[in-house]
C-alpha cells in the first residue's frame, strides 16, 4: 500500500465508523452542511467517490442506497475505490482537472480524503457524536486547504471563513477557516 493507499483506508475505516454509531433517529437530523441532514452528507461523500472515478473512466457500479442502508452504500462505495489505489496502474491514471494534469490517487488524497476528515466531523455534529478529530488528520487537511486557492470558496464548496474564538484549538480553527461554526 502507498501512503495515499493507506491514508484513505484509515480515514475511510474512521467514517464507516462514525457511520456505524448514528443512532437510528439521527439520520434526518440537519448537518454543518446548508440544507443537508446526515443522510445527505454520507450521500455526498458516496456521491464524490463516483465522480472521481468518473475522471478516470470509471464507476463505483452497484452501491445500495444511502436511504435504504447508509454502512452497507459506503462500504461498497469505499471498496471501489480503495482498490483502485491498490492498484498500480488504476492508481496512476491521468486525467485533466482544475489544476492540470492529475493522477488519479493524488485526486483522492487531495480532495477524498480530505472530505472524508471534514465531513466525519460534519456527521459527527449533525448526529450527537464524538467531535473529535485526530490531530495529524487536522494539521494534514489544514495543509491541504492551501492548495484548493479560491476553489475552497466556490459555490457548493466550503462557505466564508469565520472568526475563531479567542484561544481555538487547531480543530476548531480549521473548521471555522471552512466555514464551520465549531464552538
Amino acid at each position: 500500500m502507498t501512503e495515499i493507499s493507506e491514508r484513505y483506508a484509515r480515514l475511510g475505516d474512521g467514517f464507516a465508523a462514525a457511520i456505524a454509531a448514528v443512532p437510528a433517529d439521527r439520520w434526518e437530523s440537519a448537518s454543518p452542511c446548508e440544507g443537508w441532514t446526515a443522510r445527505d452528507v454520507v450521500r455526498h461523500v458516496i456521491e464524490t467517490q463516483g465522480m472521481f472515478l468518473g475522471l478516470v473512466g470509471r464507476e463505483l457500479g452497484p452501491v445500495p442506497p444511502v436511504a435504504d442502508d447508509p454502512a452497507a452504500a459506503w462500504d461498497a462505495a469505499r471498496k471501489v475505490v480503495q482498490a483502485d489505489l491498490d492498484d498500480p496502474v488504476r492508481a496512476g491514471a491521468e486525467f485533466d482537472g482544475l489544476w492540470g494534469r492529475t493522477r488519479f490517487a493524488d485526486a483522492v488524497d487531495a480532495f477524498l480524503c480530505f472530505d472524508l476528515v471534514v465531513h466525519r466531523w460534519d456527521l459527527a455534529r449533525a448526529t450527537g457524536l464524538d467531535e473529535r478529530l485526530d490531530p495529524a488528520d487536522v494539521r494534514w487537511a489544514a495543509e491541504q486547504t492551501s492548495r484548493f486557492g479560491d476553489g475552497l470558496r466556490r459555490d457548493g464548496v466550503c462557505g466564508p471563513a469565520l472568526t475563531p474564538p479567542e484561544g481555538a484549538d487547531e480543530q476548531t480553527r480549521l473548521l471555522v477557516f471552512l466555514g464551520r461554526r465549531a464552538w
